[in-house]
């Protein structure tokens, strides 16, 4: 019986780590791709303000 619930509690505290480390890696993303279109948006705007010279 101990065994059994040596087993459980091994379980149960590897899936605990597993959902954290998978919500961890979603939260990262969302903030990595929040950054890379504020990022992209601000090139943007500062490559409409440059004044091409032709001639």
């Amino acid at each position: 019986m101990v065994m059994l619930m040596l087993s459980c509690a091994i379980a149960v505290s590897l899936a605990l780590g597993v959902l954290f480390a998978y919500g961890l890696c979603l939260g990262l993303f969302r903030l990595f791709r929040w950054h890379s279109i504020s990022a992209a948006r601000e090139r943007m705007q500062s490559a409409g303000t440059r004044i091409a010279i032709e001639g």
